[in-house]
């Protein structure tokens, strides 16, 4: 297993400062969605320095099935609850807020949070895996798009990655949108 522990510490400093000055940062998120309307989405609800993607999702939500990721047990995928904005929220694993009741959907495209990114579509995460086996099941059955949203400055040219890395197929920043480089 390769230690990914100084590329998450350097990208946390980075995050953590683009957070600070960030203002609105989910517009191009939105105008991604927006090609997508009807199509079932997850997105997540953003703990500590993570960029926001809940005014896009909100948008989302008016065309069709939002969900939230909820953490079922460790080493399992996540499964995803229906969302509405204004939906009651409790605590979740990890502090993240989830929906307190409400039906489980299945996202064809899941918006992915993360610690660092690369062009060629890396995604390096908080280690505990929850994504990769996600995007991995969820490709399994079905046509599944991650998107990786994040602040520019979260961008990485040298990711450690690992085999079981699930790649993702679009990054999104506050500056843009990237398509990843084919390897």
């Amino acid at each position: 297993m390769i230690d990914k522990s100084a590329a998450r510490k350097a990208a946390f400093v980075r995050r953590k400062a683009a957070h600070e000055g960030a203002v609105a940062a989910s517009g191009y998120l939105s105008e991604v969605l927006a090609g997508y309307r009807g199509v079932p989405i997850a997105g997540y609800s953003p703990i500590r320095t993570e960029i926001n993607p809940l005014p896009a999702l909100a948008e989302a939500a008016a065309h069709g099935p939002v969900g939230m990721p909820v953490i079922i047990a460790e080493a399992q995928p996540l499964k995803f609850r229906l969302w509405e904005p204004d939906c009651a929220m409790v605590a979740g694993a990890f502090g993240a807020s989830i929906p307190e009741k409400g039906e489980w959907m299945t996202p064809e495209i899941v918006i992915v949070p993360l610690v660092a990114f690369d062009r060629r579509g890396g995604r390096l995460g908080y280690g505990g895996g929850f994504y990769d086996r996600t995007l991995e099941h969820l490709r399994s059955v079905q046509p599944t798009m991650a998107i990786g949203f994040a602040y520019a400055a979260q961008e990485d040219k040298s990711l450690p990655l690992e085999p079981t890395d699930q790649p993702l197929d679009l990054i999104v920043t506050e500056q843009g949108v990237i398509t990843p480089a084919k390897k």
